[in-house]
């Protein structure tokens, strides 16, 4: 069966799975980073032969050329300017070896990067001298016959700009544009996504994309921006998180099955092409191939990749019996439950004592937070499992991403399961730089949405390699909402990947305004256009003055109207305060009950009398 040219596979819709970074296999064997690594193409031939095989094996459709520097500019920084033509060519020629050998259905990229220095309006080296380098090296690798041209990691739009414009003189081979960004999205001098992706657009590319930056999770939160301004296929190609210097090595964080996840959410949001920058491994190529086989997008000859019959995922625990708490939502109950910070140190009494309070109080659940901003306590696991073991009543376990790896993360959530902890908040955490260690190392290989994709999984049976675990958890899956969030148009976009990655029920931030809440809630209702997953408002009784100003201050992602301080400020008494807080606290609970499914209250200071008057059983003796 004769090959599709890329560009009919373009036209034909197909989604593609480039491979990863020459470079960095390159460093994995011994080649330094003084060293040229386009000059290995003559030095080290069968060494880059190796390495193209691996990433074809791992399931790549396009390799890329190990040329990314091979410019005449880059290559006389180290002598190596009179062998441009020569390295160049042998790039191409060592990737179609290695298609041939393995009789693969792959294309070969030819790969440009950028020049390595400033060019006008920036810089001394004009358009002219840019696209005259550009082209000496786009004219080798075409008459060496690539299928497509992919320019790469470009951070000035003006340079990009003429690598294209070399190109597109020269041939009419297919050409994906991709950009590195900043962390915020940003190109060189703040140049917006969408401003740089429409210009490219405009400018002929027939892909566009970003490469490299910090992650997969930027990448994932930038697609929907450059969907809603090209039309073009998008490709998104990270790295695996921020590298380490280990022993003159470069270490990247991101585990292999998190760039599965990547690539998995990646298609499913819209992208047409993954892969990987720096740091890429053949390993990360593999479990990015494995998503495919969930997807409509990849079909090697001969057919697609089926799940193995070890990787069959099981049927879900249903919903209402997984815990106390999923049977009460999905009956249609009120649900109460009360927030109780984990103890500073080792000693729970304290901690017993106002559960057993709850408990008498007729509380459905007490909420354990993971680490609240960014505060050193007794770990949430342990703080939830005493609770269910020595008072009987059900926790709510926050989970956050903060401060652990993906292996961490797992071990953890099958140790919670196994211990019988079934209703998990998944939520991405606070920040190290929020509390009292602002050195200390924050992980973050996933966020909240990227946990509840892994608890998902978790309750079919499977762990985030694919591989069956016996039997499935049972989690109860919820997931944080802000309603007042600065910018709630990517609260709301954060909100819908949460429920599609399977989130059942959510709790709010706390709530002092009903109809920011309101707002929020006609968005997430309409959804599934079946009225949305359940949505339990936080509530939390402010007790003064100052705790309405911390409140409003200090603890990240709540909002405390004006008019609220305003009322809080109107009283001078302590006695009056902690009524006014109260008050308002009922106000709003008597407005939002009939839109919510429940409240979670939070004690300020450990406080349950100052929640007490909220709770169905108020009147209870202490």
């Amino acid at each position: 069966m004769t090959q599709k040219t890329f560009q009919q596979a373009l036209d034909a819709g197909e989604c593609f799975l480039f491979d990863g970074s020459t470079a960095t296999a390159l460093h994995d064997r011994g080649i330094t980073l003084q060293r040229s690594f386009e000059e290995c193409n003559l030095k080290t031939p069968d060494l880059l032969l190796a390495i193209h095989g691996e990433f074809l094996a791992a399931g790549a459709q396009v390799l890329t050329t190990n040329t990314w520097g091979a410019n005449r500019l880059k290559l006389a920084a180290r002598g190596l300017e009179d062998q441009l033509a020569e390295i160049n060519r042998e790039g191409v020629a060592l990737a179609r070896k290695a298609v041939t050998q393995q009789g693969a259905v792959a294309w070969v990229a030819g790969c440009i990067g950028p020049l390595g220095v400033r060019i006008e309006p920036w810089g001394p080296t004009s358009f002219a001298e840019a696209r005259a380098c550009f082209r000496e090296q786009a004219a080798v690798l075409i008459e060496a016959g690539v299928d497509l041209m992919v320019l790469e990691a470009f951070e000035d739009l003006h340079e990009i700009q003429q690598a294209m414009l070399a190109v597109q003189e020269l041939s009419d081979l297919p050409i994906a544009a991709l950009m590195t960004p900043n962390e915020e999205g940003q190109a060189l001098f703040g140049a917006e996504p969408e401003w740089f992706i429409k210009q490219i657009d405009t400018w002929g590319a027939d892909m566009v994309g970003l490469i490299g930056g910090n992650g997969p999770a930027p990448q994932l939160r930038l697609l929907e921006r450059l969907m809603a301004v090209t039309a073009k296929p998008i490709a998104l190609q990270p790295n695996p998180g921020m590298p380490r210097m280990v022993d003159g090595r470069l270490i990247y964080g991101a585990t292999p099955e998190y760039l599965g996840e990547f690539a998995g959410r990646a298609l499913a949001a819209g992208a047409r092409a993954v892969g990987g920058c720096s740091g890429t491994t053949p390993a990360h190529i593999k479990a990015m191939r494995g998503v495919f086989r969930q997807e409509r997008a990849f079909v090697q000859a001969g057919g697609g990749f089926e799940l193995k019959p070890h990787e069959q995922p099981q049927p879900e625990v249903p919903f209402a019996y997984r815990s106390r708490f999923s049977l009460k939502l999905a009956q249609g109950e009120f649900i109460h439950t009360v927030e109780l910070v984990p103890p500073k140190g080792m000693e729970y009494d304290k901690l017993v004592a106002k559960t057993r309070q709850c408990q008498a109080l007729g509380v459905d659940a007490i909420n354990v937070p993971d680490g609240p901003r960014a505060m050193a306590r007794m770990s949430a696991l342990a703080t939830a499992l005493i609770i269910e073991q020595q008072v009987g009543l059900e926790t709510i376990l926050h989970y956050a991403c903060r401060d652990r790896n993906l292996l961490g993360m797992q071990s953890d959530l099958l140790g919670a399961a196994g211990l019988g902890l079934r209703n998990i908040l998944a939520v991405t955490g606070d920040p190290p730089k929020l509390g009292p260690y602002p050195q200390a190392t924050a992980v973050f290989d996933v966020d909240a949405i990227g946990l509840v994709n892994m608890l998902k999984r978790l309750n079919t049976g499977l762990d985030l390699g694919g591989a069956a675990i016996g039997k499935p958890t049972s989690f109860s899956v919820g997931v944080g909402a802000n309603p007042v969030a600065p910018d709630l148009e990517r609260e709301k976009s954060r909100f819908r990947y949460k429920v599609e990655a399977g989130a059942q029920w959510a709790i709010t931030q706390p709530v002092f305004d009903a109809d920011h809440l309101f707002r929020f809630l006609d968005f997430a209702e309409a959804l599934d256009g079946k009225g949305g997953i359940p949505i339990i408002a936080g509530i939390w009784p402010l007790k003064s003055l100052r705790n309405a100003e911390f409140m409003a201050n200090e603890v990240p992602g709540a909002y405390v109207p004006p008019s609220v301080l305003a009322r809080m400020a109107s009283r001078t008494t302590a006695e009056d305060q902690l009524k006014e807080g109260l008050d308002i606290a009922r106000e709003v609970i008597d407005l939002i009950r009939p839109r919510v499914r429940g409240l979670q209250l939070s004690a300020p200071f450990g406080q349950v009398e100052l929640v007490a008057p909220l709770l169905p059983k108020a009147e209870a003796p202490w």
